[in-house]
């Protein structure tokens, strides 16, 4: 869902934009190409949906730090083998002194996570293959849509 910007807003269900856009609160952007058929009355299913009435949005919209978010930011990848990722691991140990932030929190498979132990990567002879970070801007809609958007979503990201 946009705002009436263009900006992304947040994501709803398909159930939830066809009530918007039945309602006249919100206009199909783009169409996902299903119709819904309900007695005699038929629905288009929007893919992308924009708000009539701008929606102030008073904060920057950050994703949460989670292992859902941090599996996505690091596309189920070990960040030290590349391997298919199984855990989170602390590059800096909490142990000693790290914290639990998206610049210490990476995906790793069990095997490097076993091998790292309470240690940093440099003390259990690995590196990181590339330097962990928060997400972008727009990440969150990622997380939210559980995986990859719809490919009718991608010029509003």
């Amino acid at each position: 869902m946009l705002n009436a910007s263009n900006e992304p807003l947040s994501v709803v269900a398909a159930r939830r934009g066809v009530v918007l856009v039945m309602r006249g609160t919100a206009d199909t952007v783009a169409p996902m190409g299903e119709t819904w058929r309900a007695g005699s009355a038929s629905f288009e299913v929007p893919a992308v949906i924009r708000l009539r009435r701008y929606v102030p949005v008073p904060y920057r919209r950050a994703v949460p730090l989670s292992r859902r978010a941090v599996f996505m930011r690091d596309e189920h990848r070990c960040q030290y083998c590349g391997r298919s990722a199984e855990n989170i691991d602390h590059v800096i140990p909490k142990v000693q002194g790290g914290q639990h932030r998206w610049e210490n929190v990476v995906a790793a498979c069990r095997r490097c996570n076993t091998r790292k132990g309470g240690r940093t990567p440099a003390q259990a002879g690995l590196t990181l293959m590339r330097k962990p970070g928060e997400p972008g801007r727009f990440d969150w809609v990622h997380v939210a849509a559980g995986g990859s958007p719809h490919a009718t979503w991608t010029p509003f990201l």
